[in-house]
């Protein structure tokens, strides 16, 4: 397979996968955008989650996870409690009903999961995992703390410039 063929298949994957997510999180009757899950799945990983953490881990601004979590808030499905190491920050916590929400969304997930994987191997699912991952942190480690992408040409040869 050649390089310039991967992103076909990526593109239809990545929309196969979101299509199939939001009409499965619809047919569940979970009334929550797939990012607002985003944020209620890092709460649940993370002993001792901020809005920093998520915004750092999800490449969003503080903003847009700031809005995110107040709508959590007011769903009754996140609390804020005080960070004992940082007074100037809050830990995030998911409420009886953010875990309940939480177990939803995995099953949907793991529903959507096993139709992807169904003609798969576990070794190849494993091999993809892997290959999936180092694809994307490939793809991070090019692009800049200011999300200028660096292809290892300067500036001038890009712009023509001298």
């Amino acid at each position: 397979m050649s390089l310039t063929s991967l992103g076909e298949p990526l593109h239809r994957l990545t929309h196969a996968y979101r299509s199939f997510m939001r009409s499965a999180v619809v047919d569940a009757g979970i009334g929550l955008p797939i990012t607002h899950f985003r944020v209620l799945k890092a709460i649940w990983k993370r002993e001792r989650c901020t809005a920093h953490f998520i915004a750092q881990c999800m490449r969003r601004d503080k903003a847009q996870i700031t809005r995110v979590l107040n709508e959590l808030l007011g769903e009754g499905l996140i609390v804020k409690v005080d960070n004992p190491e940082d007074r100037r920050s809050q830990l995030l916590r998911l409420t009886s009903d953010g875990q309940t929400m939480v177990g939803r969304m995995q099953t949907v997930e793991q529903i959507a999961m096993d139709h992807m994987t169904r003609h798969l191997k576990p070794d190849d699912v494993d091999t993809f995992i892997t290959l999936a991952n180092v694809m994307a942190d490939n793809l991070q480690d090019a692009a800049g703390q200011d999300g200028t992408i660096n292809t290892g040409e300067s500036n001038h040869a890009k712009t023509g410039t001298p």
